[in-house]
């Protein structure tokens, strides 16, 4: 009997490199430390109050095609909510709307990037030269900026200080984890020309309409009705490897024998699984301890009125960053999750003065809650939610499989947002990782399905 192939990690991209081969009738073993499924991008039940909480807001959009691919294949796709619009703080006025418009892309937001109020004239048309540069730089020219920080690229197009800090570094630190002066450029453009130029879908935002673990709960189902393994609560300490190929799994319950191995964790966790062998055997497991991280954090608030009257808000040039109204809950508390992405200065804060400083900037976004109070409060850090995507880090990035050329353990597959997807640390990386090392384990060619181009924007070189 052939032995099972084992994925170890059970977060996104364990979960999609799973199904996968479980589509292409491959025996599954996953493995997974948690008693749940979903890795960082999951919730968890406070022992405060007994609410489901999620440890962060995460977000779908219309260009993340392999992680809506795996809603619809969980059957999960009906529970996210679509919002073409984005809110921009813009006190003491009501919130900018920035939507798409009639305009062909790239310039669909055009109209209401214009009739924007958070950002002076100038500060627009800077914004708009750039995004033309942006636009005429196309695949190829995106790829020249690969190992530069964006904020040289804005340099270069003589971007003001208030266009850096209310436009461009809210939506690079949003969707990369980092600010614009310590992210790859390659990375910041491609959020640009995939996520917000080409067409008028892939900026669209998706949010889940429940909490985050409710969307991965078919996946067990699926995984057991399949004939596969599912095993939870159970940690990996170790892999078996005899010279040439990884020959089983060792965990705090006893060993697991595999044909292959999918390694779907972390590369510092990865790390402390791999023996000095295989480190010397297979170069992608040579730059582990390069990869840095950076955190995220996320505040639960609850008030006893309600405080959003938009589903969300930008808050552009502050500490916070975003805003979610996450509706009421069964107590008739009003919720609101807070956002701060790469959160360096705020993890070694106390849980009161983080909600004082978010208090402070919701005060300053919505001037009609200043002295309002939240009945109850959560902050969780995610000390290392992303990889952290700085100038050269796609140099050290592994492939799913190992290299023809120079060799590697031949049965060792790698998966997770920070290996070599071509994207920055989301959820769509992670899904697509999962998707490519089990094309590569299958011998198949990986096929990335991307949104394609509008005619204009094609035609100007996106």
């Amino acid at each position: 009997m052939i032995p099972p192939v084992v994925v170890v990690g059970g977060g996104l991209a364990g979960i999609a490199t799973a199904l996968r081969l479980q589509a292409a009738d491959v025996q599954v073993v996953l493995v997974e430390s948690r008693r749940k499924l979903g890795g960082r991008a999951t919730s968890f039940v406070d022992p405060r109050d007994g609410a489901t909480l999620d440890n962060c807001q995460h977000v779908v959009m219309g260009c993340c095609t392999h992680l809506l691919d795996l809603y619809e294949r969980l059957g999960v796709a009906h529970l996210i909510q679509w919002h073409p619009t984005i809110h921009w703080a813009n006190p003491p006025g009501d919130p900018d709307a920035i939507t798409p418009g009639w305009c062909p892309s790239p310039g669909h937001f055009a109209g209401s990037f214009l009739r924007a109020r958070f950002l002076s004239g100038g500060a627009k048309r800077a914004v708009a030269q750039a995004m033309w540069k942006i636009i005429r730089l196309g695949r190829e020219g995106r790829h020249q900026w690969r190992g530069r920080p964006f904020s040289d690229f804005l340099s270069g197009v003589k971007q003001p200080r208030e266009a850096i800090e209310k436009f461009w570094d809210p939506v690079v630190t949003s969707a990369c984890n980092l600010p614009s002066a310590s992210v790859d450029a390659f990375h910041a453009l491609l959020v640009f020309q995939q996520g917000f130029l080409q067409d008028a879908w892939s900026p669209v935002m998706g949010l889940a309409s429940v909490p985050l673990i409710a969307l991965y709960d078919p996946a067990i189902e699926m995984l057991e009705s399949g004939g596969g393994s599912l095993r939870l609560g159970e940690s990996v300490l170790g892999l078996n490897f005899d010279g040439r190929r990884v020959t089983g799994v060792v965990t705090d319950e006893g060993s697991i024998d595999c044909s292959s191995v999918v390694c779907a964790v972390p590369p510092d966790r990865l790390a402390k699984l791999c023996s000095a062998t295989m480190t010397a055997a297979d170069t992608r497991l040579t730059h582990l301890g390069e990869v840095a991280f950076s955190p995220i954090l996320g505040v639960h608030l609850f008030f006893d009125q309600a405080v959003l009257a938009t589903p969300h808000l930008v808050l552009p040039g502050r500490a916070t960053h975003w805003l979610f109204d996450k509706g009421v809950d069964s107590d008739g508390r009003h919720h609101v999750h807070a956002v701060v992405s790469a959160a360096y200065e705020w993890m070694d804060l106390d849980e009161p003065e983080i909600v004082r400083r978010v208090m402070e900037d919701i005060a300053w976004a919505l001037p009609g809650t200043r002295g309002l109070v939240p009945s109850a409060a959560r902050a969780v850090k995610e000390k290392r939610a992303t990889f952290a995507c700085t100038p050269g880090i796609d140099a050290i990035r592994p492939t799913a499989s190992r290299d023809g050329i120079r060799g590697g353990i031949e049965n060792l597959f790698l998966a997770g947002d920070w290996c070599a997807t071509g994207w920055p640390a989301t959820m769509e990386g992670a899904v697509r990782s999962g998707d490519m090392a089990a094309a590569a384990l299958l011998g198949n060619e990986f096929k990335a399905c991307d949104v394609p181009a509008a005619p204009l924007a094609r035609l100007l070189g996106l």
